[in-house]
């Protein structure tokens, strides 16, 4: 590691290595957005392939999970419109298609007429598409709950709050 400012401090990481390397090359750079941007793709890649490994027991993957808990949080009768999924994950209708296409496969999911739109279709979930994202979500919140250990529930509400600061942030640029 270079002699830079997290030199000798306890619990480093390897964004403060990068951080570090900055410092002796470009030491004009205020690398803040690196330290914190740096953390939040590695801890997201960190933790999605903690979550397919939960999800793979039911059978399904992240994308896949996430169809089902959409269909899940809307309430019974578990029923949204392909539009309304695509829009809800931010998915392209060709992406969507796919996902229900394999979901419907393995009798998750099915895909009706829709009763009040004669060109519409309606997805719900199955029997053992409910069982399915019930048990997956709590096998996906005891890995996330498992990760976030390390932090007292003050902590964790600190972050969460500066979390959601930071991307009501990114939202109102993006605007």
């Amino acid at each position: 590691m270079s002699e830079g400012r997290h030199q000798g401090r306890q619990g480093t990481d390897p964004v403060d290595a990068i951080i570090d390397q900055w410092a002796a090359v470009r030491p004009d750079l205020d690398t803040r957005a690196m330290e914190v941007f740096g953390r939040i793709y590695r801890l997201a890649r960190a933790m999605g392939d903690r979550m397919e490994k939960a999800y793979a027991p039911y059978g399904i993957s992240r994308g896949e999970f996430d169809v089902l808990a959409t269909l899940r949080r809307a309430g019974e009768p578990f029923t949204l419109s392909p539009r309304r999924l695509a829009e809800t994950l931010m998915l392209t209708t060709g992406g969507m298609t796919g996902r229900l296409d394999k979901l419907e496969r393995a009798g998750l999911l099915r895909r009706s007429p829709d009763p009040h739109d004669r060109r519409g279709l309606q997805v719900t979930l199955t029997e053992q598409g409910l069982d399915a994202v019930d048990r997956a979500v709590g096998a996906g919140l005891a890995v996330q709950s498992a990760a976030l250990a390390s932090l007292d529930g003050e902590q964790a509400d600190l972050l969460a709050g500066l979390l959601r600061e930071l991307l009501a942030g990114t939202r109102a640029e993006a605007d």
